[in-house]
């Protein structure tokens, strides 16, 4: 199992970043990526303090854990940029938190965030076919969520990532011990937005992609 998108009390989580990667290594998970809410204000400190942590945890650790950041509620003008500081800061992963149906992200969000190049849209809610086409060219990973309430629009995030050739991601968006859910709990949730088994593998793969590549493993 691999989720990409997590959060510690940097921002909103329940768990510090060591008791959140130890919980989810004892679950079998391969890979874990920390990326707490960052907006103007706490962008480098939160970058600084994770990727501290990130390095020394690699050093003893079974499971990987990518230092990264979910880029969250800012204004949609300003997110490519945003997205660049982010990775010149040394976040390995940058998502943006996507349209989700249950807050009032701002229109244009996801549009900004393709653009911007992000690794992931996170809870991209009721994406258009043409923010799904962009993703396609842009290489920007959609996320299949396992969190209750942003879940509610995975068979549509689904259905326009497939039909436009985007790729997918299936993230946990942990914020508590109960969130870290196992791989087969993970595949149930992606089996009911419509993705098939071998759709499913894919979606895994692409996360074991990212984090090959993001931390130079293979």
């Amino acid at each position: 199992m691999i989720s990409l998108h997590t959060h510690t009390y940097f921002s909103d989580g329940e768990l510090g970043v060591a008791e959140i990667a130890r919980r989810a290594e004892a679950k079998g998970y391969r890979a874990i990526g920390i990326t707490d809410h960052v907006d103007e204000a706490n962008l480098l400190a939160v970058i600084e303090k994770v990727c501290e942590c990130a390095e020394k945890l690699n050093t003893v650790m079974q499971i990987n854990v990518v230092p990264g950041v979910e880029i969250t509620h800012v204004p949609p003008t300003f997110i490519p940029e945003m997205i660049e500081r982010a990775r010149k800061a040394g976040a390995k992963i940058v998502g943006v938190h996507g349209e989700t149906i249950i807050e009032p992200v701002a229109k244009g969000t996801n549009h900004a965030a393709i653009e911007g190049k992000a690794d992931f849209l996170a809870h991209p809610g009721l994406i258009s076919e043409d923010d799904a086409r962009l993703a396609a060219k842009m290489n920007v990973f959609l996320e299949i969520t396992t969190r209750k309430g942003h879940a509610y629009t995975n068979g549509l995030v689904a259905s326009r990532a497939k039909n436009a050739g985007a790729k997918m991601i299936i993230n946990t968006d942990s914020h508590s011990p109960a969130d870290l859910v196992t791989r087969a709990e993970a595949e149930k949730v992606a089996q009911g937005a419509g993705l098939s088994d071998e759709e499913i593998k894919q979606c895994f793969l692409n996360s074991e992609i990212i984090v090959n590549k993001v931390l130079k493993l293979s």
